[in-house]
């Protein structure tokens, strides 16, 4: 890592409520290496966990589908510490194996993936390498999903390119 983590014994402390809220959002209440970075400044790290906690755990958008498309970030912009975390959030949302190596390469050749994912990965590809995403893909994933679950595959999309942005610049 390229800044100290914060340490349990680290002054000065974050409020209780942030340390008990981020503790929520990990399986067995373990703080991880991203965690410890973002308890360098509690603002960023109160408004990154709500925010996050929301997209992992609120959205009506399938959760295989969402860790999906994290798992494509992660590849895309080589964030190897959220493919860590992600890959069996994944399979256990219902992905497979198969996809997760198909997601490492071109995957909208592989044949695996349906209608749905295929669109969810070409939002996720246009998003994160140039940005602007062609209308008719908003337009296709709209007809799939609807309105609300596309503004909440975007916003997957761009909170998870975020998240990998700070991974591989401080090298978490």
């Amino acid at each position: 890592m390229r800044v100290t983590p914060w340490q349990d014994d680290s002054l000065p402390a974050p409020p209780p409520e942030l340390l008990a809220g981020m503790k929520a959002r990990r399986p067995g209440g373990e703080l991880i290496g991203i965690d410890r970075v973002l308890l360098k400044s509690f603002p960023l790290a109160t408004g990154w966990n709500g925010l996050l906690g929301r997209v992992r755990a609120e959205f009506d958008l399938a959760l295989e589908y969402r860790e999906l498309i994290m798992l494509r970030v992660a590849v895309l912009n080589r964030a190897d510490f959220e493919w860590g975390v992600h890959y069996p959030a994944y399979l256990q949302a219902g992905g497979t194996e198969e996809k997760c190596e198909a997601l490492k390469g071109n995957a909208a050749d592989s044949g695996l993936f349906n209608e749905e994912e295929l669109a969810l990965l070409t939002l996720t590809d246009q998003s994160t390498r140039q940005v602007h995403v062609d209308a008719d893909v908003i337009e296709e994933l709209k007809r799939l999903f609807g309105e609300a679950q596309t503004v909440e595959a975007v916003a997957t999309v761009a909170a998870y390119n975020m998240v990998s942005r700070l991974l591989v610049a401080l090298a978490i």
